[in-house]
């Protein structure tokens, strides 16, 4: 392959189903004309991402979103077209390097080999990106290595309640079964809702205190939320820390409407969309203002 850098064209152009398994997103069901994803954009438990494999355009039914190679990068990796296509030309391997998936493969299995503390460097580069300390992760996650399709690969885990694995690194966002939500108990009378794994990672880096002192449940999908609601009885207070989107203001409002003793926290990140995004601001803030004391 060529060491040119990607064009526009030739990313727009990118194979979907390709760059989705790249990042580690598989096929739940498929025909000749049309393959269905979990959405790699949210969380959801029903596939409603949808490939069209005559035109290769993706359309995610959630977010309203869609369109082609390009625009899916963009999207799962939150960044620029410039950052995008810098992407596809230092790692266009990654990207490239997959063979065409049967349009009417099943969904591979995950199989979980081993869980430990997390050691490899490039597990803690991630943290260190996502403003989280290692130190942090530890007392909440695993490394977790897994295998799919006889191909090991390895992620920072947070194992849910019924032992199933939701596993991130800087490529992948998948999970292992069974899905479900975690839940952390410390036999306290206020329950911590939050949507995912980056957003308890955070909230341990900005609030410990409330964590300490709460029984936390990280949804891993917001599709739990409905289920797990019979558990707010138990607790004199409920704290929702849900996403600032459409779909996380909607079911905190369903839910503060439902029970007088649920309250939405999601002002305390106005500004951002979770509370990972608003770590990252105040960290660089901070960097920042120390590099200007510095100079001075």
């Amino acid at each position: 392959m060529s060491s040119k850098r990607i064009t526009c064209e030739r990313a727009r152009n990118l194979s979907i189903v390709k760059t989705l398994a790249s990042f580690g997103h598989f096929p739940s069901r498929a025909t000749e004309k049309e393959a269905w994803f979990l959405s790699p954009l949210r969380s959801e438990t029903q596939a409603s991402f949808k490939v069209s494999l005559v035109l290769n355009k993706w359309y995610d039914h959630g977010t309203g979103r869609g369109g082609n190679g390009l625009d899916l990068i963009v999207a799962i990796k939150k960044c620029s077209v410039k950052e995008a296509l810098e992407l596809l030309s230092k790692e266009k391997d990654f990207f490239f390097f997959q063979q065409p998936i049967l349009k009417k493969e099943n969904p591979p299995t995950i199989e979980v080999m081993e869980a430990k503390p997390i050691q490899h460097l490039a597990l803690k580069q991630y943290l260190k990106a996502r403003m989280i300390s290692i130190k942090t992760a530890q007392l909440y996650c695993k490394e977790v290595t897994y295998q799919i399709k006889d191909k090991s690969y390895f992620s920072i885990g947070l194992q849910n309640h019924k032992d199933g694995w939701e596993l991130r690194n800087k490529y992948f966002k998948i999970c292992s079964s069974p899905k479900s939500y975690t839940y952390l108990k410390n036999n306290a009378d206020r329950l911590i809702i939050m949507e995912g794994m980056f957003d308890l990672l955070s909230m341990a880096e900005l609030y410990p205190n409330q964590l300490e002192s709460s029984d936390v449940i990280v949804l891993n999908s917001l599709s739990f939320l409905e289920p797990m609601s019979e558990l707010f009885e138990n607790y004199k207070d409920v704290d929702l820390y849900l996403d600032r989107d459409e779909s996380g203001r909607i079911h905190s409002k369903e839910v503060t409407n439902r029970y007088i003793h649920v309250e939405d926290k999601s002002e305390c990140y106005i500004s951002y969309k979770d509370l990972n995004e608003q770590l990252i601001s105040i960290r660089k803030e901070k960097e920042l203002t120390n590099k200007i004391k510095k100079i001075r």
